[in-house]
């Protein structure tokens, strides 16, 4: 991908072996930029022990654009002709690490509802910050193995294109995959061999049963249609009360009357959303 260099064109190639330089310290005053950037692009709220995350992950950026302080590379994003570049520093500022099956008892829950369901209506499952996407193969694993042959429908969605495109080659460690339940390695895993040992890549068949797209939750939402369940999980945390509001309020337009909304166990609706029964732990129903 070719980055823009700070007048908008094409940046010169760095020559191979040419170590980058130490990056710039960023000031307080250059976070604050970044803080109110990151917000109003995707509605994280960072706060001040980030700024050290915030400096690391864009370094590199710097290099590459030639931008000499964090400043310089702030106004290059919100200069004209800089898209590509925009895209890329908030791929970097709202990657976040998941793995296979995570928060167990929202799957464990997930198979009781799903359970005796042969036959009935199909589901439409949302994955809603799916990241690098452990967490939408895992809703079709057992949306699968519940309701074999039935023509279920996972989205997943998320606002960093690099997590997409990993997600959609289906490509993990298999380090990831420690809470998969037994079986379903083998049943929906093909085991890497050779310079992939150590891997596993997701089943065609499955794989293609997912289908993953771009969504800006602090944004319109795009046509997504109705879902059965929502995971809106491990999200709400990185935004402040009323982008939470806003957000929550989206979602719950695409949820079906009697739908379910999953959140992650740290997180809480406590004066975000007073309408939802709370059913469990982390998981909520839309009145029917």
């Amino acid at each position: 991908m070719a980055a823009a260099d700070p007048r908008g064109a094409a940046a010169a190639a760095v020559p191979a072996g040419t170590e980058p330089p130490g990056p710039p310290l960023m000031s307080d005053a250059e976070f604050a930029q970044f803080q109110r950037f990151i917000h109003e692009a995707a509605g994280i709220s960072l706060g001040g022990p980030k700024k050290a995350m915030v400096a690391a992950r864009l370094a590199g950026r710097l290099h590459a654009c030639r931008a000499k302080s964090y400043g310089e590379y702030l106004r290059l994003l919100k200069g004209g002709g800089a898209q590509q570049e925009l895209q890329t520093a908030v791929d970097l500022l709202t990657t976040n690490e998941t793995y296979f099956f995570r928060e167990p008892k929202h799957f464990d829950f997930l198979r009781q509802m799903l359970t005796g369901q042969a036959g009935a209506r199909a589901p439409r499952v949302w994955s809603a910050a799916g990241s690098t996407g452990e967490e939408a193969y895992s809703i079709a694993m057992l949306l699968e193995d519940c309701l074999p042959g039935s023509p279920w429908e996972v989205v997943a969605s998320d606002i960093s294109t690099r997590v997409l495109e990993r997600a959609r080659t289906g490509h993990y460690s298999t380090a990831r995959t420690s809470h998969m339940p037994p079986g379903y390695l083998r049943r929906f895993c093909l085991s890497g061999r050779g310079p992939q040992a150590g891997t596993l890549l997701i089943e065609r068949s499955l794989r293609s049963r997912v289908r993953f797209l771009q969504v800006n939750l602090n944004a319109t939402l795009p046509p997504l249609g109705q879902f059965d369940v929502v995971f809106l999980r491990n999200v709400l945390i990185y935004f402040d009360m009323r982008t939470k509001q806003q957000v929550v309020r989206r979602v719950l337009d695409t949820l079906r009357p009697g739908g379910w909304l999953f959140i992650g166990h740290t997180e809480t609706l406590s004066g975000v959303c007073e309408t939802l029964e709370r059913v469990s732990p982390a998981i909520f129903r839309k009145p029917p």
